[in-house]
């Protein structure tokens, strides 16, 4: 007879499958960015997709995976630790955003007009947050701009892997709600 998962179980192991996810793809964004583009003004990340996603489906536990895109982010670049700072605390201002979901609920931000603009939520307000934690530690204003302006190109990859996932049966969807409609789907 097979054992069956229980839920938190299946939390675990989802959550740990979005993390090693994004640590993977994050590796090799920062590599490939190092390699065939060094010194380039912008930068591309999953942060804000991946967090938006693991968001919806368990809410407050997607601030483990904002986080975490902050620390690959910035042991693959060789950043200080002010940068570590910015990047990992700055990163956890998106966890905000869960108070929209629970406010409106999930399933009207995935299925509505809200469901691009709550990643679009979820990256400024990392933005945002990466933005304070500079100034705090002393930054000036022009290097503040720069958290905006130079991950505008991860706006575009946010918006289109979240089109993506919306399509796709389940993984833009509150896992809880999901599992449910399964399972009355098979009875």
């Amino acid at each position: 007879m097979r054992r069956q998962l229980t839920w938190r179980q299946y939390r675990a192991i989802d959550l740990a499958l979005l993390a090693a996810a994004l640590a993977i793809f994050e590796f090799i964004i920062v590599r490939a960015a190092n390699w065939w583009f060094p010194g380039q003004p912008f930068t591309v990340s999953l942060a804000a997709p991946v967090a938006s996603i693991v968001y919806m489906r368990w809410g407050w536990w997607g601030a483990i995976h904002a986080a975490e895109a902050g620390l690959v982010f910035c042991f693959f670049s060789g950043a200080t630790g002010a940068q570590y700072a910015v990047y990992c605390l700055g990163n956890l201002l998106s966890a905000l955003a869960v108070l929209l979901l629970e406010r409106v609920g999930k399933e009207r931000v995935r299925t509505g007009h809200l469901s691009l603009v709550f990643p679009l939520l979820v990256q400024v307000l990392m933005q945002a947050g990466r933005a304070l934690i500079a100034l705090l530690l002393g930054a000036g204003p022009a290097a503040v701009v720069g958290f905006f302006t130079t991950d505008s190109l991860s706006l575009l990859f946010t918006f289109v892997i979240i089109w993506i996932a919306r399509k796709l049966d389940g993984v833009y969807e509150d896992q809880k709600h999901y599992l449910l409609r399964v399972h009355a789907g098979e009875e």
